[in-house]
């Protein structure tokens, strides 16, 4: 059993990905980000960063104690190397898809979140940071897109390179970014949303989160007037 601590978010979505295509049993425990539940002293025994998604492994490969991780990527590269699936076995394809796996930890999602939040949730309307950001979130795509030319995913079979990268790209018009822009991106991207666990992943978060993460003043204080204080 898998342990979840989960919000409605592209890195949530991450994992709920994961964990329906593998079919492992698992059980969500919601974190809501925008009323501080992310910092509750349980969650920050898992999760020290106060983010989420974080899991907790109760049967462990090694029969040991229960093994807790945060951070999305590593909690995807921990499963597939738990169940043998998803990555690569063999030297060259396993590195290509940590690459690939970096690339969104490193450059899609950091940009794309900073896309979000300029575009979207910050009061002040910033021009130079939102034309840096739809600029940048453009770039990627293009680099996605050409990746896409010759392959079906990210590294020739679908792998956690793609459950990483797809949430991020799900809210793409929010980006200010058309598809139709990035032929190959947007095959790749009807795929995997076409797969039946990538179905189920997002019915599962509309169970739990249909609202808006910023509603208030008082959700954007806990989201985004974090210090060291807080941790």
């Amino acid at each position: 059993m898998i342990d979840l601590y989960y919000w409605t978010t592209p890195n949530g979505h991450k994992i709920t990905l994961f964990l329906e295509e593998a079919g492992l049993d698992y059980q969500i425990f919601p974190i809501n980000i925008s009323k501080g539940d992310q910092f509750q002293p349980e969650f920050l025994k898992i999760a020290p960063n106060n983010r989420i998604p974080a899991i907790v492994d109760q049967a462990p490969a090694d029969g040991g104690e229960p093994i807790a991780l945060f951070e999305s990527g590593a909690i995807l590269l921990y499963l597939a190397e738990k169940i043998g699936k998803f990555l690569p076995q063999d030297v060259r394809g396993r590195a290509d898809t940590l690459q690939w796996l970096f690339w969104q930890m490193g450059g899609l999602g950091p940009m794309a979140g900073q896309n979000h939040h300029f575009g979207t949730f910050a009061q002040e309307r910033i021009p130079y940071a939102i034309d840096r950001y739809v600029k940048e979130t453009n770039r990627l795509y293009g680099v996605l897109n050409k990746r896409l030319a010759d392959r079906e995913f990210i590294t020739g079979e679908y792998s956690i390179a793609d459950m990483a990268a797809y949430p991020w790209i799900v809210p793409y018009e929010r980006q200010s970014q058309d598809l139709n822009d990035f032929p190959h991106l947007k095959r790749w991207f009807e795929a995997i949303g076409a797969r039946p666990a990538t179905q189920r992943a997002y019915e599962k978060a509309k169970a739990i989160n249909t609202a808006p993460t910023v509603k208030t003043d008082e959700s954007r204080r806990i989201l985004y007037g974090q210090t060291a204080q807080n941790v």
